[in-house]
């Protein structure tokens, strides 16, 4: 499935992969359906409501793409790949492999660039993303901790990177990188 995938869709996937496994899972083993409602609950108390009601149609048996419909392309590229894991299992995401932080910077800076002009469900998930990056530790969790000043403007790479790590300051410099050309545009 990857080798199909842009790098922004990749990440994507790989970022929920334990989401999109356990959801595979349940609809697999209708026995995991309760843990898997307590989870799809839980989901859309974070703002997640059309992935979750696509989620559930697909837990009830449709398969086709209209069960896509209406979603934004990040809750598209999940329910697709929770479909395409259904039918082929083989090709859902290793739910124990760190996503690639080069592969990163342009998502991330959409999604920084989205937030900062307004886009709730993108603050939501930045929100959500620092604090897994926190939990992560090193160069991650001092990514994490600048999130809010790259929605608010920061762009002093120096400032932003500082105590990271070349892999760390890498991403940095990418994910500002990203935001100019965005910026451009």
């Amino acid at each position: 499935m990857s080798v199909l995938l842009s790098d922004q869709k990749r990440q994507i996937v790989q970022f929920h992969a334990v989401f999109i496994n356990n959801v595979v899972m349940a609809c697999l083993n209708r026995e995991m359906l309760p843990q898997l409602e307590e989870m799809l609950q839980q989901t859309a108390q974070h703002g997640w409501d059309s992935l979750v009601a696509a989620i559930r149609l697909i837990a009830h048996g449709r398969r086709d793409a209209s069960v896509l419909q209406g979603l934004d392309e990040e809750d598209r590229t999940i329910a697709e790949a929770i479909l395409i894991g259904i039918s082929d299992p083989s090709t859902l995401p290793d739910p124990e492999a760190k996503p690639d932080p080069a592969m990163a910077a342009p998502g991330l800076a959409q999604m920084i660039n989205a937030a900062g002009k307004g886009n709730a469900q993108a603050l939501q998930m930045l929100s959500l993303m620092a604090e897994q990056m926190v939990r992560a530790g090193d160069d991650m969790a001092k990514l994490g901790a600048v999130m809010g000043r790259l929605v608010n403007g920061e762009r002093d790479a120096d400032k932003l990177a500082s105590g990271m790590g070349a892999q760390g300051q890498a991403l940095v410099y990418g994910i500002l990188a990203e935001l100019g050309k965005l910026a451009l545009h």
